[in-house]
């Protein structure tokens, strides 16, 4: 399946910013079910100083300075992504234990599960809650195959939490969420971590875009996509798995990475510091996620 992905953001401001410096993550990673065909990121105005490079996590960095006085910022994102969609390649008969994936992070040494290690740690957006060992205990009797654990963990949170986009900002508290059983993917996504991370297990925060479908005979609604969010967990026999709590499914051909990291802190598409502009500024994000006519299915390996 081939997408068009388009994702603009727009500050506007009640008074000139003289200066800003801004770090964007809005081109889609390379992965083995994912090629990033064609990328593009145009800023108005235009930028007096720009560079690329990949951050820690191998995420596409943009890095760009305007210095022309303004009260509109404006950024567009162009991407074509093909989704290569795989067999089931998960081999049941290799479902390691989630007992044993956690062993293994404290005794292997190979580059995959050295790289993992790093995604046990707290960060900042997920930090230490007695909570979250509470909440995940349940899914996790010994010897349980880490796949099934996972997808049951997955499902609680799905049936317990109440998707509410009023209800928290980027920056709300994990132990907020928790109390008060609400939020969007983003929390739910931490919440999936934590309650990992709190197990011992190696896990990682996955940003990137869903495609929506409308209802038989609507037309698509323009701006209606958004940016998405959903988890990974390293199983050392097969690698990353990923689980998507707000829908309760697993990543398949309508989810498209765009960047991984320990938390959002880490993924964040667009973020920087200006000077002047006031007190205050008024944000709006539109993000389009179109299957290209004529686009189908293909294996990995094609």
């Amino acid at each position: 399946m081939r997408y068009h992905i388009r994702h603009v953001t727009e500050y506007r401001y009640p008074e000139r910013v003289g200066l800003c410096h801004n770090v964007a993550r809005l081109t889609p990673r390379a992965t083995p079910r994912q090629q990033c065909v064609l990328a593009s990121v145009t800023c108005d105005p235009v930028p007096a100083y720009w560079s690329d490079r990949e951050d820690f996590f191998g995420n596409r960095v943009n890095f760009l300075t305007i210095e022309q006085p303004h009260t509109v910022f404006r950024v567009v994102a162009d991407s074509r992504v093909e989704i290569l969609t795989a067999p089931d390649e998960l081999d049941l008969l290799r479902d390691t234990p989630w007992d044993e994936a956690r062993d293994c992070l404290d005794s292997e040494v190979s580059g995959a599960v050295l790289d993992a290690r790093l995604y046990r740690l707290w960060s900042p957006r997920i930090p230490a809650l007695p909570e979250l060992i509470d909440y995940a205990r349940p899914s996790f009797a010994p010897g349980r195959p880490l796949r099934e654990a996972v997808s049951d963990l997955m499902a609680r949170i799905h049936g317990d939490f109440d998707y509410d986009p009023g209800f928290t900002t980027v920056s709300t508290p994990l132990a907020t969420v928790l109390e008060h059983r609400k939020g969007v993917c983003q929390d739910f996504a931490h919440l999936a971590i934590g309650c990992l991370r709190a197990m011992g297990l190696a896990t990682r925060y996955v940003s990137g875009y869903l495609e929506t479908r409308p209802p038989p005979g609507q037309e698509r609604l323009q701006g209606a996509d958004a940016s998405h969010a959903w988890f990974a967990v390293f199983d050392p026999g097969q690698g990353w798995l990923e689980f998507d709590p707000t829908n309760n499914v697993v990543p398949m051909e309508r989810h498209i990475t765009l960047a991984w990291g320990r938390d959002y802190t880490d993924v964040s598409p667009l973020k920087g510091v200006l000077f002047g502009g006031g007190e205050s500024h008024a944000l709006t994000v539109a993000v389009d996620v179109v299957a290209e006519v004529g686009s189908e299915n293909r294996e990995v390996g094609e």
